[in-house]
C-alpha cells in the first residue's frame, strides 16, 4: 500500500467513522448530548454506506459509458494501467497481479485483438516484491491472452506517475492518442492525468460493479457495497487532490 492509499484508509469511511464513534463514547461522561449525537450519525452514515444502493450511487458518479471498438480504433495504442499485485499467491511463484489488473490486462487484450493496436502496459512495486505490475501483465498478455506488449513501464508508482512516463515513452513513437484501459470507477482520475501529461484519451473502461438496476437486496448492508463506497469516496479525493496540484504546479 502506498503512503496515499494508507492516508485515504485512515482518513475515509469506514476507519474515519469508527473513530468518530469512539470519540463518540469517550464524549459521553462530560458531554452526553454531544457524545450521543456522533455515535449515532457516525453508525447511521456507516451503515448507509454498508447499503448497496448508496454504494452503487457513489460510484455511478464516476463511471463512465464504455467504448465501443470504432470509438478504440481510433486511438494510436492501447495503455493498460496495473491495479495490483497479490504478494501473497504460493501457487504462482509468490507473485500474481490481482483482480483488479487481471481484469483490466483481459480487457486490454481484447481490445488489442480485435483492433491491432500495439499494447503498453503500465505498472511498478509501490509495496515492495520481487516483480512490477508491468512486467507481470506483460507476461500475463502474452502466455494467457495470446497478444504480444510492445513496451512496458515498470517504475511508475501513481497514477499521475504512471501518466508521465506513458507520455514520455510514447511521444518519442508519435504517438499521441491512446486508449486507456483502467477500472470505470478509476477512469475520470486516470483520463485527467494522462490529458495533463499531453496524450489524447479514448476511455476504455472495465470492471463496472455499479450498473445492475435495483432489486430489494441492495437495501441489506453488507461488507462488499462498504467497500465499493470506501473506492468511490477514495477516487473523489483523489480527483480532488489531483485539481490541487495541477494549480499549484
Amino acid at each position: 500500500m502506498t503512503f496515499n492509499y494508507a492516508l485515504s484508509s485512515l482518513l475515509l469511511p469506514p476507519t474515519s467513522l469508527i473513530a468518530l464513534t469512539i470519540v463518540g463514547v469517550l464524549a459521553l461522561k462530560r458531554r452526553r448530548a454531544f457524545g450521543l449525537v456522533l455515535i449515532v450519525v457516525s453508525q447511521m452514515l456507516l451503515l448507509a454506506l454498508a447499503m448497496p444502493i448508496v454504494a452503487n450511487a457513489l460510484v455511478r458518479s464516476l463511471e463512465p459509458l464504455p467504448a465501443s471498438i470504432d470509438q478504440i480504433k481510433r486511438a494510436q495504442a492501447i495503455v493498460v494501467l496495473g491495479g495490483g499485485r497479490n504478494l501473497g499467491a504460493p501457487e504462482w511463484g509468490g507473485e500474481t497481479v490481482n483482480d483488479y489488473t487481471l481484469r483490466r490486462a483481459r480487457y486490454g487484450a481484447r481490445l488489442a485483438r480485435e483492433t491491432g493496436l500495439p499494447v503498453y502496459v503500465s505498472g511498478g512495486k509501490p509495496t515492495g516484491g520481487q516483480f512490477a505490475e508491468g512486467t507481470l501483465m506483460r507476461e500475463l498478455i502474452a502466455r494467457e491472452f495470446n497478444s504480444p506488449v510492445k513496451w512496458v513501464d515498470a517504475a511508475s508508482e501513481t497514477t499521475r506517475e504512471q501518466a508521465q512516463i506513458a507520455a514520455q515513452d510514447l511521444r518519442p513513437q508519435q504517438i499521441s492518442r491512446i486508449a486507456l484501459v483502467t477500472d470505470a470507477v478509476h477512469m475520470p482520475r486516470a483520463q485527467r492525468a494522462f490529458e495533463l501529461a499531453g496524450l489524447a484519451v479514448i476511455s476504455a473502461p472495465t470492471g463496472y460493479t455499479a450498473q445492475r438496476p435495483f432489486a430489494p437486496y441492495q437495501l441489506i448492508p453488507g461488507p462488499v457495497a462498504l467497500l465499493h463506497s470506501h473506492v468511490a469516496l477514495r477516487e473523489w479525493a483523489s480527483q480532488l487532490h489531483h485539481h490541487l496540484l495541477t494549480l499549484v504546479d
